[in-house]
């Protein structure tokens, strides 16, 4: 009898580490947090970041969770406000929760954060605010790539196809769009270009006439705008029937179709900075490939279209959360930050290298150059050179 209770022990020890060492006997649910702008200026962003969370989490407990546990997520709308991010966490975080995911407004972000290191609980941001990992918080981790290195990678775009006089705009009410802006004016000497014009406006601006003064003389060959939400349509609009001889650039904040199709015609020809998995179906046969498609299809079969920007950060985000878990086999908050420091995961934005000096993980090998065409968004040439070589092919 002794020798078959001691069998049934180590049975029940082999079924708890399915999916990973379990540093629980807890067989309940694993609780996530996610605060996204579900209402507000960033709800194109929020909402996709929410159905690619709730996608992917459906994805890991139909293969058998993560520990031998459902993932469960609890979401919060920040309503693309800084204090409603504060409220969202402070709910949140007596509800045992493991980690959070958020916010998509880098705002939001943040001001939650110190909430963030003052409670220990690891906090996977869905924006691409530079502030937010630089210097580096003991518990914040981004899922985007820092807002630095979708400037360098402009910039870089811009040297290969020898542009070298730029005008930028940017949203000085957006920390995203502020971050963008001075890695811009940082690293532009770095790689030959001059920047001819430096427009500001806001998140509430309407009319871009003024800027297009500004900039017409300016012997710019692009104006780079940094904007998210409403200000990217507007801008693109209004740039179409300016008259202006130069190509219009944006950033990731606008590889949605809910920039594309509202922006209609006016969106044909401009040139953006994306997530990798944005041109998925371009990237050459690899397991880079074959990890965005594991996203991506099911995604498009769901929700009507193909995954913007914001649905790669946020599967990412899970994705990245449920490997430190594993790692570290434990629910627990520090052992779980721990993983995160040390994680090495290939996701559907690219190759995360986390380390103890580097809460972001990601290169500027995983930022696509991407234009549209046709009303889709395709690599440009120098762009399609780019993938090639990142896929190893």
């Amino acid at each position: 009898m002794r020798r078959l209770m001691a069998l049934l022990a180590v049975l029940a020890l082999a079924l708890a580490g399915c999916g990973g060492t379990s540093g629980s006997r807890d067989s309940g649910p694993i609780k996530v947090g996610l605060i996204v702008s579900l209402t507000g200026n960033y709800t194109p962003l929020g909402s996709e970041d929410r159905n690619a969370v709730d996608l992917t989490v459906k994805q890991i407990n139909d293969a058998g969770g993560v520990l031998g546990r459902q993932l469960q997520v609890i979401t919060r709308d920040d309503q693309t406000k800084p204090d409603q991010s504060v409220l969202a966490f402070n709910d949140l975080k007596g509800q045992g929760i493991v980690a959070v995911l958020g916010s998509s407004f880098g705002n939001s972000a943040l001001a939650t954060i110190p909430l963030v290191e003052r409670e220990k609980i690891p906090y996977i941001s869905l924006s691409a605010a530079d502030q937010q990992v630089d210097p580096i918080r003991k518990y914040v981790f981004m899922s985007p790539a820092r807002a630095a290195l979708y400037a360098e990678r402009l910039l870089q775009s811009y040297q290969a196809t020898g542009m070298s006089k730029i005008a930028v705009a940017y949203d000085t009410k957006s920390a995203f769009a502020v971050s963008g802006y001075q890695a811009t004016v940082r690293l532009a000497g770095q790689y030959g270009v001059q920047l001819v014009a430096n427009e500001q406006f806001e998140t509430t601006t309407t009319d871009f006439s003024p800027t297009f003064t500004h900039v017409s003389g300016s012997g710019a060959q692009a104006l780079e705008v940094w904007a998210t939400g409403a200000p990217g349509v507007t801008v693109t609009k209004q740039f179409a029937t300016s008259g202006l001889k130069m190509k219009l650039v944006l950033t990731g904040a606008e590889a949605s179709v809910l920039w594309s199709q509202p922006s209609g015609p006016a969106a044909e020809g401009v040139i953006l900075d994306s997530s990798i998995g944005v041109v998925g179906p371009h990237v050459p046969d690899s397991s880079l490939k074959q990890t965005i498609a594991a996203m991506a299809q099911p995604y498009q079969q769901q929700y009507g279209h193909y995954p913007p920007q914001f649905a790669f950060d946020g599967a990412s985000a899970v994705q990245l959360l449920a490997a430190a878990i594993k790692k570290a086999g434990s629910t627990d908050r520090d052992k779980i930050r721990d993983a995160l420091e040390g994680l090495t995961l290939l996701t559907p934005n690219g190759e995360y290298r986390y380390s103890p000096t580097d809460h972001s993980g990601l290169t500027t090998d995983y930022i696509a150059m991407v234009e549209v065409k046709n009303g889709q968004f395709v690599p440009t040439a120098w762009g399609q050179q780019q993938l090639t070589k990142v896929a190893g092919g």
